[in-house]
Order: structure tokens, then sequence, then C-alpha cells
């Protein structure tokens, strides 16, 4: 049982502090051992030697009898006695609390009744009314001169303590106040600077306690007109700072580049990138021109996705623009302070082609939006169940149309400049006139419509282009029209082709051609007709009047079979030829045959190698006979 937990029962001797005073020693003395008086030397020796005889481990007390002499009835006894007593006495301190708590809240019934009530028992809410127990305090004992000057000098410290206190938190809000007072001073009027610049200050929605700048454009897209507000938070200094909230912090930029014969023959020029430290207002405009960017690349996916048939094609921030079978137009949205990659653009022959494509489209998106706030501004339709469609801007369709439209006129004009150098070459006389975007007339613009949007409508507009000219033989012509039609079907480019021949009246070209291949043969089977036709009529005999020899004969040409560009000369003797014209847009060939004579079908019998074959093109330099002078000459010529 040495193991075995003991719990001491008698208390603890605490400790003082401090030790007790002589009198109360004194005292103590006289309660244990009795007066000073009874003590002598002899007896503080015996009561000395007891002590160091006693057993010091020992807690049994004199008073206290052998545990042998007691019974177990008289144990049990005891036991019960004391366990009376310790419950009467702690019933009996637990009645003195609550008497006293009783009398605590009857006191303080007086001044605060409900708080007083609520720890008040019920037999003394009974007997007792509220209030009616009060103290106060009835001659105070008088206080000495010392207390009462202590009682002041302590009272004036705390005073003057307070008061320094006091003059400190004043001073240091008189100070933060100043800071903050110039602080605000600086934030509003750098709010007011920003207003000056024409920005629309107003409160945020969801915040209605902070200011914010609306930078965007209140007709775009809803995604990016919401994205086109920020709040205009205060800097721990005063200054002014943009919270651009979900604007990018980086400037981006729609970049257009310009491939010709699979090489990058140009590029827009990027916007600069801002430097470290810029101000509020270049702030503003950066983040303006960043959504305005990201709008306007989203507008240009949004529409080409309904090109396809057109040959556009969209990757994940590519979109291609096919303008002809040499040229393509590339559009992406990229960083503005990302390293240019010069390794990619061979040459900058187009960069002036790709500025003005870049200023297009951005010009068509504001364009877009005068004309979402027009519609705005008028009478709503009426409600109807199918939800309206929002169209797709024209931004694409119009560019891709200019210059698709002046590809069409460059080539028809190139290949009209070849076809008249070749007839200039065989001494035929003849011209063409040519009027590029005859459609765009700025004089025709309603005087009700601002310019700028009336200049716009003109390139929203289907573009035609017109040539004519006329052609060998007199009162021959003919009229090419170029029509170019950008937003509404059929898209592309078509050729209407009208001819004024005498000496064919029947024949006209078709009235719609879309393809330049079939517009080149057409034009150049109208040409070939008109040369035969010159020849026919204005061919000589085989000679002049004077000059015949005797016993010689002329030959006459007549057009045999013109759309093949062939005609017979036939005379009485059986003395046949056969002279064949070949144009093409680099040359005109002249070949004669001599024939034996002519089936019952009408086609040349024995046909032999060409006797005589002239060729002419616009680039040679040498003198040789016109064509009219080369038929001449065969026609002079016996068979």
């Amino acid at each position: 049982m040495s193991d075995s937990f003991s719990l001491p029962l008698r208390p603890l001797t605490e400790k003082r502090d401090h030790p007790d005073t002589l009198p109360i020693e004194i005292a103590q003395i006289n309660a244990r051992w009795g007066s000073f008086r009874d003590i002598n030397e002899e007896t503080l020796r015996a009561k000395i030697e007891e002590e160091k005889n006693r057993d010091s481990w020992s807690d049994e007390d004199e008073t206290d009898k052998p545990a042998e002499d007691v019974d177990t009835t008289e144990q049990r006894e005891q036991l019960y006695k004391r366990r009376a007593e310790i419950l009467q006495f702690a019933m009996q301190a637990h009645m003195e609390a609550l008497f006293a708590l009783d009398f605590v809240s009857l006191l303080l019934s007086k001044h605060t009744p409900r708080q007083a009530e609520t720890s008040m028992s019920s037999f003394l809410k009974q007997v007792a009314p509220l209030g009616s127990l009060n103290a106060e305090i009835v001659n105070p004992p008088p206080k000495s001169d010392a207390a009462v000057q202590d009682v002041k000098t302590v009272s004036r410290g705390w005073r003057v303590q307070n008061f320094n206190a006091a003059a400190n938190k004043l001073l240091n809000s008189a100070t933060r106040l100043e800071g903050e007072v110039a602080s605000e001073t600086k934030y509003w009027d750098e709010v007011l600077s920003v207003k000056e610049k024409g920005w629309k200050v107003c409160r945020l929605p969801r915040e209605r306690q902070a200011l914010g700048v609306q930078y965007g454009f209140l007709e775009a897209t809803p995604i990016f007109r919401d994205r086109g507000l920020a709040a205009l938070r205060r800097g721990e200094n005063g200054s002014l700072r943009l919270d651009k909230g979900l604007a990018p912090q980086k400037t981006r930029t729609v970049r257009v580049r310009v491939k010709h014969r699979g090489q990058l023959t140009g590029c827009s020029k990027l916007p600069e990138s801002p430097p470290d430290t810029v101000s509020v207002e270049r702030t503003i405009l950066q983040a303006r021109d960043t959504v305005y960017e990201e709008e306007l690349f989203h507008e240009l996916m949004r529409e080409a996705r309904i090109m396809g048939s057109q040959g556009v094609t969209t990757r994940q921030n590519l979109v291609r623009l096919p303008i002809s079978q040499e040229q393509e137009i590339l559009l992406d949205l990229v960083d503005a302070d990302a390293p240019a990659d010069d390794a990619e653009t061979e040459s900058t022959e187009h960069d002036v082609l790709a500025d003005g494509l870049s200023h297009s489209i951005r010009i068509l998106l504001a364009y877009a939006h005068r004309q979402n706030l027009r519609r705005r501004t008028q009478p709503p339709p009426a409600l109807s169940n199918k939800r309206r469609h929002t169209p797709e801007y024209q931004l694409l369709r119009p560019v891709m149309a200019y210059l698709q439209h002046s590809a069409h006129v460059r080539w028809l004009e190139s290949f009209l400049k070849d076809i008249y150098g070749v007839l200039r070459a065989a001494g035929l006389q003849c011209e063409f006139q040519a009027a590029p975007f005859s459609s765009v007339s700025l004089p025709r613009m309603h005087p009700a419509v601002p310019k700028v949007e009336a200049l716009v409508q003109q390139f929203l507009m289907p573009f035609e282009s017109t040539f004519s000219g006329n052609l060998v033989t007199p009162q021959s012509s003919f009229r090419v029209k170029i029509r170019t039609n950008p937003v509404t079907p059929p898209f592309g480019s078509l050729y209407d082709i009208s001819v004024d021949l005498p000496h064919h009246a029947h024949v006209q070209p078709p009235s719609r051609v879309g393809l330049q291949s079939d517009a080149a043969a057409a034009l150049t089977h109208v040409f070939k007709l008109d040369i035969v036709s010159a020849i026919a009529a204005h061919g000589s005999k085989s000679a002049p009047e004077g000059t015949k020899k005797e016993g010689e004969t002329g030959l006459t040409w007549e057009a045999a079979y013109p759309h093949h560009g062939e005609l017979l000369a036939l005379s009485a003797t059986g003395r046949s030829k056969k002279l064949k014209v070949t144009l093409s847009r680099d040359e005109l060939t002249a070949e004669t045959y001599s024939m034996r004579g002519i089936d019952g079908h009408g086609q040349a019998a024995g046909t032999k190698p060409p006797s005589h074959s002239q060729t002419w093109k616009s680039e040679q330099t040498d003198s040789q006979p016109s064509l009219m002078d080369f038929v001449a000459e065969v026609s002079r010529e016996q068979s």
C-alpha cells in the first residue's frame, strides 16, 4: 500500500506576505502560553527540550483518544454529527448569501429597477416593493487635513494627466485631419481634372459610396460595355488610382498583316508601350483602347464565322481573309509591348495597305456604335415572342469587298492595256477609258446625315467601276461594268459586258461573268470579231488600179468563220487564200494559207502550211508592217 494516494484533511498554512506587528505577536503569545508573568527560564528550557524530543511527523492530538478506546458505534455517531454540522454550516452560508443578494438587489432597485429585479427572490418581490430601500451617507467622518490635501494632489495629478492626454489626442487628430484634408483635396482635384478632360464620372452601381469613370462605349456589346466602368480609388498620399477591375493590365491591339505570294510584305503599326509611370489620364486611355481593341477582335471573329463560304478561316487568335490568288490578309490580337518579330516580315511593301485596313476596321466599328445609338433612340418595334437576332457588324465584308474589287479593277485595267498595246503595235488605233469606283460619289451625300456617317455609307454600298472604249471598226464599242456587293448575296465581283458591233449585231457576250478568265475570253473574242470585220471591210484588193500589172487580178477578203478568226479570199481564176487571225493578251498573229478550193460544206480543202505569218507584240521596238499592210501585201500576191 506504499503506492496508495493520501489526501491531507488539515488546511494548508498560508504564509503571509509581511510579518505580524508586535502587538499581534504579543496577543498570540498570551493566548497560547499565558501571561508573561508566569514565564521563567526553567519553563522555557523545559518547553524547548520537549519540542526537541517530540516526533515532528506525529499528527496525533493530545486531546484525541486512542483508536482502541473508541468503539464503532460511537465513531458512527460522531461521523453523523460532523456531517450534520457541515450541512448546517453550508445551508447557513447559502441563506446568508441569498439575504445579501436580496439586500443589494433591493438597494439597487432604487436606481436601476429592471436590472435589480432579475436578481431578487420571489419572496422579496412580494413583501417589499421596488425602490423601497435607499442608502445615503449621513454625517461622514471628518477627514484630516493631510488626507484632504493628498486627495486634492492626486485629483490635480489625474486631471493634469488627462488634460495632457486629451491635448496629445487633439494634436494627433489635427495632424491626421490635416493630412486627410490634403489627400482629399488632391484626390478631388485629380477627379475634377479627369472630368474636365471629357470623361464621364459617376457613382458605381454596386458601390454607391465610390466614384467611377466610364471609359467604355455605351453602344458596345453588353460584355464590353460593363467592362468599360472602373472605380477611381484614392491612394495613400491622395493620388488618384484607377481600379480597372476586369480590364486587362496590358495594352492589346489588333494587328493587320499582308501576305503576298506566301511572304509577309506588310504589317500595321502597333501603339507605343506606355512608360512605367503614367498619369491617370493615360491609364484611362490605355484601358479604353484595350477594351475597344478586344471588342473589335471579338466582332471580327463573330463576323468571320459567317463568311466561311467566301474562304475566310479562323483560328484561336487569327483571322485569314483571302483577297486574290496571290494575296491574303491576316488579323490577330497581340500585346502592344510584345517584341516585334522582324524575321517574319520580309519586306515593307504593303505597310501602307496594312495601316489603311487597320484604320478602316476601327472606323467601321465606330460607325456600328453610331448605328446602335440611332436604333436605340428610335421607337422600339412591336413586342413578339421571337427573339430578335443581333446582326453581325459589317467590318470584314466591306474591307474584303473593297480589296477584291480593287484587285479586279487592277486586273482588268492591266488586261486592257496589254490588249490595246498589241493592237497599237499592229497599227490599229483605238482607246479605252477607265472609271474606277464610279459608284462612290461624295457630292450625293444627304445633308441631314453627318458627314462622317455619310462617308462610311458610301463604302458600304455596292462598288461599281466602269471601263469603256472603241474598237477597230467605226461605231464599234464595248462597255464593262464591274460590280461588287459587300453586304448581301450574291457576294463577290461580277463583270457585266455589253458590246456594240454593227457587223455582228446579234453577238452579245454573257451579261454576268464571275471569273476573270471568262471575262478575258469574252473580251478577247469581241476584239477578234471586230478585227475580222475591220479586215473584211477595209481590206484592199490585190493592188490599186494604177499599180496592177497586166493579167493580174486582186483578192477580196470575206469573213467566212469570224468566230474562229478566219477569212477567205476567192478569185475567178481559182486562186484562193485563207487568213487566220489569232488574238491573245500578249500578241496578235496573222497567218495566210494557200488552198486548192472549197468543199461542198464551205470548208477549205487541201490546206497547206502557212505561206505568210506575222506576229505583233506590245513590247516590240523594231519597225514592222501594220496588220492592214500585211493583209494588202498578201492580197497582191498571186495564188
